[in-house]
């Protein structure tokens, strides 16, 4: 696990109407995200800027990346820990801030983890382990906003 990790990513455009780019409104953001030996993705745009809603935006892969990664960091510190966890769903939600100019970035993320552990797991713990999980999430340590946790531990 040590080193370097490498990820290929392909996104090709599919939303050429015949005249390219030649207008703002004469073209579809439609796109797919390629990875080799994985199923495509269909993206667009957010329906905010001209996408169409049934498809995943860059908006929607990046809170759930973040949310994807906080989970599978936490699974591996619960296991770690004899933690033992038996149901995860999380809600989590973005905030983006439009700045003048069309310009605009993230200005926080916040997960709400609803975990269910056994019995015999520790509550304290389990709940400890998400804040280790925000210091440990690789993709949580590569945003420049603030991503914030308001986990639910229950007992089955």
């Amino acid at each position: 696990m040590r080193g370097e990790h490498h990820y290929e990513v392909t996104v090709r455009w599919t939303g050429n109407t015949g005249s390219g780019t030649s207008n703002y409104r004469d073209y579809e953001r439609d796109h797919e995200v390629l990875v080799q030996g994985k199923p495509a993705l269909e993206g667009s745009a957010d329906p905010a800027f001209r996408g169409r809603p049934e498809r995943w935006n860059p908006e929607d892969l990046l809170v759930s990346a973040l949310a994807e990664c906080h989970m599978l960091t936490y699974l591996a510190l619960c296991a770690t820990h004899r933690v033992v966890v038996t149901s995860y769903e999380d809600l989590a939600t973005g905030r983006l801030a439009m700045a003048p100019g069309s310009s605009g970035r993230f200005v926080e993320v916040v997960l709400n983890p609803k975990v269910t552990i056994t019995a015999e797991s520790s509550m304290d713990q389990a709940v400890e382990l998400h804040l280790e999980a925000n210091k440990t999430c690789f993709i949580a340590n590569s945003v420049n906003f603030p991503v914030h946790h308001n986990p639910v531990v229950e007992i089955a």
